[in-house]
């Protein structure tokens, strides 16, 4: 009995070692173990990935390119949008710049009709409502004249024209010096300057082209210093203390084309 569990002993210790002499190979080194069913489906697994995240890149590409491509074509839309939007403005800007000039001469062209319409309706009533100077004044071209009967001195009347915001008379031109030849007027102060000198009388005529029209303040005038004043067809000097009657003028206002509108058209 004892002798058949001892050679069952030795038969199991053979067969191991038979096993580890197999784990060796002919070069006397351990031979490595053969690759298990698990590393072939990790493999497997690491290759289907690189598929999907290729696959992942290419749709990603593809995607970009469709949208960067279609962004381009927003973005030309949009520039020839702006290039016609700012042609637009630039011929609506011309238009609208030729369109004021035509109202400004338009506005030009009728606010010289109406001073025309206007003057012709002061001939035929001197205070009429269109007329662009205030009552009692004259109206001459773009002038106003006001006739004062009152003697003054020179400086006193040069102040009496003052407080009407106007001046003593000035005759700068044949047209003024037409309308003051009809008015006949004696012994009316003029606007120039103060001489010490005593000038002897001259031709009104000669007045448009003198240089002394009164241009400096004068605020202490004695008995030695002279004057000019009108008298019918010449200019004569006087004492500035002397006294003279009193004649404006001023800057007319623009005549109001809707005080034109609501009058009377006179006829032709």
């Amino acid at each position: 009995m004892s002798e058949e569990v001892t050679y069952a002993d030795l038969k199991f210790q053979d067969s191991s070692k038979t096993e580890n002499i197999q784990e060796f190979n002919k070069f006397g080194r351990k031979a490595p173990p053969a690759p298990s069913h698990v590393w072939h489906q990790r493999a497997w697994a690491l290759v289907l990935l690189c598929l999907l995240l290729l696959i992942g890149l290419g749709v990603l590409g593809s995607i970009f390119y469709i949208t960067s491509k279609t962004d381009m074509e927003k973005l030309k839309k949009l520039q020839n949008f702006k290039e016609e939007l700012q042609r637009n403005v630039s011929l609506q800007l011309m238009h609208n710049m030729n369109s004021s000039e035509k109202i400004r001469n338009l506005s030009i062209t009728l606010q010289e009709i109406a001073t025309k319409l206007c003057h012709e309706l002061y001939i035929k009533k001197s205070e009429h409502k269109c007329k662009p100077c205030p009552k009692r004044w004259m109206w001459h071209e773009d002038s106003c004249y006001l006739q004062l009967t009152q003697w003054e001195t020179w400086q006193k009347s040069d102040e009496i024209c003052s407080n009407y915001n106007a001046s003593l008379l000035k005759i700068k031109n044949k047209s003024v010096l037409n309308f003051i030849k009809l008015r006949n007027l004696y012994h009316y102060w003029l606007g120039l300057s103060p001489s010490k000198d005593h000038t002897s009388y001259k031709k009104l005529d000669e007045t448009i082209i003198s240089s002394d029209w009164f241009t400096r303040n004068t605020n202490d005038l004695n008995d030695w210093i002279y004057c000019g004043y009108i008298h019918d067809q010449y200019v004569s000097y006087t004492e500035c203390t002397d006294r003279k009657n009193i004649i404006c003028e001023k800057l007319a206002n623009s005549v109001k084309i809707e005080s034109i509108l609501m009058s009377e058209v006179p006829e032709e």
